[in-house]
């Protein structure tokens, strides 16, 4: 018998039989405040069309839905251990949590890691092992020689999250936390918001393909917006995003529903109109365009560091850039390399798992071409992607980045618990949604205070890991430091994995020999 006669006999049967009863004892309709909502959702059950199961299985199909609906939290909190959870696994999440609360990190009994599988990586550490210098305040100067305004940056930042994605409670406590800690908050592309300003902290102002505070009726670029900004006090950076890792090459709409009043002001558009943030800029077409529009916006900011975020995708196209610097004479202060790990909740999912070098690939590859145009010396290299602990810190500057962004650490910082629904508006913990009650959840004060902390403890750890190792200075932390196993039996150092290029190597030689060598000394590698 299939579920739906089933269904519809036992219904007609469970009805018959009540009422006849009632003849003998009038109590047993109360019944029917049971059995009647079940017939009525079996019956729109049969009768709906858009769930077959539902339309095959009546009544019971429905709980098919309602354990997918739970299925995330059943994972996290009873099925995955702590190295399996994805993107980010236990270990890592708790050690942030730890750090934030300022209570016990350590970890008794030993490490969970497989250290004989393949993808297994570690320090080479020195029976010497000192104290480097400004051992829990490193800081790094922004800013070449066209700069007026160079910034001393720390070594960990917060990573690019717009006001819109994150709320407003989420937004003033990174910052607020960024501000006890003396370290840099990234905007996002979506603009400057009173919540960015409102704690004081340090800001870098990222500038998308939508140009969202300093755009133009057409959608274009507009000086003018853009110096009111530019010269605030609290912006010590602008950073032109080109790619974003977790979405290369790929735009957005806001769509007029999301675009209030608020986020319209914030972003220069008209509210309740449709907005398109295109995959590409408008203002350039080429590398030498990208390089005179970064010193048209570093002029108009009085002379503030400025350089640009991108995904590593073409290698042409990053050699082009570094030619093109040598050709016009103009250097970017900085440049992000985001990796195509990095997490969004606007991203079709063959972008996220798809597109993008990942990145240790493009940041090796970066750093190397700009060694090899002779530039990595004059330009600082900022490296994004999946970087939570320490380790991820000190393997990045291994491979040569100067400094980091971290987004999904600096979330749980302040209560993310990977709920996974950043991009449903229902965020449990307030930090990505605009639900003002969801919001209310998250407390500014005691969330800047766990922000403040996790960066502290932070920097601290990567400072002991780095001076175990022997150097005097993180700026002597090199790729002979980083091992990875490869499988049981072979381990390669990350100088073996990816061939340090010397300076001016690749000076006056033509592209496709450039191209030739690096594709020879990735074959070589491996």
């Amino acid at each position: 018998m299939k579920v739906r006669q089933g269904f519809v006999i036992i219904s007609v049967v469970l009805v018959l039989a009540i009422l006849g009863i009632s003849y003998f004892w009038s109590g047993i309709l109360w019944t029917f405040v049971i059995v009647a909502p079940l017939i009525i959702v079996g019956i729109y059950d049969m009768t709906q069309k858009r769930h077959a199961i539902r339309r095959n299985y009546p009544v019971i199909g429905n709980f098919r839905y309602m354990l997918e609906s739970i299925r995330p939290e059943i994972m996290q909190y009873f099925v995955e251990t702590d190295t399996e959870g994805k993107p980010i696994d236990r270990l890592m999440r708790s050690m942030v949590y730890r750090r934030a609360k300022n209570v016990i990190d350590t970890v008794p009994f030993g490490t969970q890691l497989d250290v004989y599988e393949a993808g297994y990586e570690w320090l080479n550490h020195s029976m010497y092992a000192g104290k480097i210098q400004h051992a829990d305040d490193p800081r790094v100067k922004i800013g070449g020689e066209d700069c007026k305004q160079p910034y001393l940056a720390s070594l960990l930042n917060i990573s690019a999250m717009s006001f819109g994605s994150l709320s407003e409670n989420a937004v003033l406590a990174m910052n607020k936390g960024a501000k006890l800690g003396n370290f840099a908050h990234n905007t996002g592309e979506g603009g400057i918001s009173p919540y960015h300003l409102q704690p004081g902290g340090d800001l870098i102002w990222q500038i998308g393909t939508g140009y969202f505070g300093c755009r133009a009726a057409d959608g274009g670029f507009d000086p003018d917006k853009y110096v009111e900004r530019a010269t605030l006090p609290n912006v010590k950076m602008i950073e032109l995003k080109i790619s974003q890792g977790a979405k290369p090459g790929h735009g957005g709409i806001l769509p007029a529903n999301k675009n209030t009043p608020e986020i319209a002001a914030i972003r220069a558009v008209e509210p309740y109109t449709t907005v398109d943030s295109p995959p590409s800029h408008s203002a350039f077409s080429d590398a030498e365009g990208m390089l005179h529009f970064i010193k048209k916006l570093r002029d108009l900011s009085g002379g503030k560091p400025v350089g640009f975020k991108i995904c590593i995708g073409i290698k042409e196209e990053f050699i082009e850039i570094c030619e093109s610097i040598i050709n016009t004479g103009i250097k970017p202060d900085f440049i992000v390399i985001d990796g195509g790990e990095g997490g969004t909740g606007a991203a079709p999912v063959e972008f996220s798992n798809s597109l993008g070098m990942p990145l240790l690939d493009g940041l090796a590859f970066a750093v190397d071409t700009l060694r090899g145009y002779n530039l990595k010396k004059d330009i600082r290299v900022i490296a994004s992607g999946k970087i939570i602990s320490s380790f991820h810190i000190a393997r990045v500057m291994a491979i040569g980045a100067d400094l980091v962004y971290s987004a999904r650490a600096m979330m749980m910082a302040v209560g993310c618990i990977q709920a996974l629904q950043c991009n449903t508006n229902t965020c449990p913990v307030g930090v990505a949604t605009q639900d003002r009650d969801l919001m209310k959840g998250l407390d500014v004060e005691d969330k800047a205070t766990r922000m403040y902390n996790f960066h502290k403890k932070t920097m601290h750890i990567l400072s002991e890991l780095i001076s175990a190792t022997g150097v005097k200075s993180h700026r002597d932390f090199n790729r002979t430091h980083v091992n990875l196993r490869v499988d049981n039996t072979r381990i390669m150092s990350y100088d073996q994995l990816y061939p340090i290029v010397e300076e001016g190597a690749y000076l006056g030689r033509p592209k496709a020999e450039v191209l030739a060598e690096i594709k020879k000394n990735s074959a070589l590698a491996r």
